[in-house]
């Protein structure tokens, strides 16, 4: 069996992005023949479709692909020689299908009660969770499958390690790390959500603050504060979490449609 068969069908568990490369035709001298294929992921690449610049290039172009959360389908043509300077002299077509859509990344800053409550929410949904305190105590014993413990002294540091196009979720139990948090993810300027727990009020004085800091009013405008869907009320933190799931949810199904922005 072919390496990357196995491959995509461990990368289908877990819910793993990745773009499946294929030689579609070949005119003269090839490094392989039509139907050659290599599986791509971030990080790992799987067989192989013959080495040298062409790989190379494929390579590269796959993962822009997986970077730019790309879904449709892309065909580039590579004259060996011409383009590549490889000595078979030959042509190819190459096929590059992404496969498994990619899965919203979410750093949840807080494990308070609403932080507990959410987490267990967005355990059941298609996304990957990394879940950020710095407090042990705050963890509860067992962390649902499929989201990820942080214990961590400087928390923006957890902000520089998102992928761009992550979400943010901040409800610390510390106004100054709010405020701290909230400039570095709008500093970044491409976080596909970011929503800070708080009143109007609070809004009101974080985009004082921020603006004293130099951050403009456009760049502001990003954070959703209060955050989750208007029409789900209450208080407890249970009505919380899912007032910001619901609202998590509408955003990355709006970003998966096609015709939307992202």
């Amino acid at each position: 069996m072919d390496e990357w068969i196995e491959a995509l069908a461990a990368l289908r568990r877990r819910g793993e992005p990745c773009v499946l490369v294929t030689l579609v035709d070949e005119l003269g001298s090839t490094p392989r023949n039509r139907g050659s294929k290599m599986l791509v992921t971030a990080e790992q690449a799987f067989d192989t479709i013959g080495g040298g610049q062409l790989e190379f290039q494929a390579l590269a172009i796959a993962r822009e692909m997986l970077q730019q959360g790309a879904s449709g389908l892309r065909l580039e043509r590579f004259p060996l020689a011409a383009r590549l300077g490889q000595c078979c002299g030959g042509a190819t077509s190459v096929l590059f299908e992404p496969l498994i859509a990619p899965r919203p990344q979410i750093a949840l800053f807080g494990a308070g009660h609403v932080g507990r409550a959410l987490v267990n929410i967005l355990a059941t949904l298609p996304c990957r969770v990394r879940w950020i305190d710095g407090r042990a105590e705050q963890f509860p014993a067992q962390i649902p499958t499929g989201v990820s413990r942080i214990l961590s002294e400087d928390p923006l540091d957890e902000v520089d390690a998102m992928p761009a196009g992550g979400y943010f979720i901040v409800m610390t139990h510390d106004h100054a790390l709010d405020l701290a948090l909230a400039e570095r993810i709008l500093r970044r300027g491409d976080a596909g959500y970011f929503g800070l727990i708080g009143s109007l009020a609070k809004r009101k004085r974080f985009e004082y603050k921020l603006g004293q800091r130099g951050l403009g009013e456009a760049a502001i405008a990003a954070m959703r504060c209060p955050l989750g869907l208007a029409d789900v009320k209450g208080k407890l933190p249970a009505e919380i979490a899912v007032a910001v799931a619901g609202e998590i949810v509408a955003c990355y199904g709006h970003k998966s449609r096609p015709g939307s922005d992202v």
